[in-house]
């Protein structure tokens, strides 16, 4: 992978995604661009998907100790 290019970040990966569904809700692209559109979204969707569980998953971190009572942990750190 080339060290220069960096990975979309969520919201700009969440723009085009509702691009793509709005281009193919308007139904007007022929059926080789729309599959290109849809294969495009499908991984779109994915890549956002992922980005929420990690998200979500450092928040959980962040909120619950391990007696359950709400601590904080440092980021990028495994406690």
């Amino acid at each position: 992978m080339n060290e220069n290019k960096k990975e979309p970040a969520f919201e700009e990966n969440l723009a085009r995604l509702e691009e793509i569904v709005r281009l193919l809700e308007r139904g007007e692209a022929p059926l080789a661009e729309s599959l290109s559109l849809f294969e495009e979204g499908t991984k779109l969707a994915a890549a956002c998907q992922g980005a929420l569980q990690s998200a979500e998953q450092l928040v959980v971190k962040l909120q619950k100790g391990p007696g359950g009572e709400p601590i904080e942990h440092p980021f990028g750190g495994e406690a």
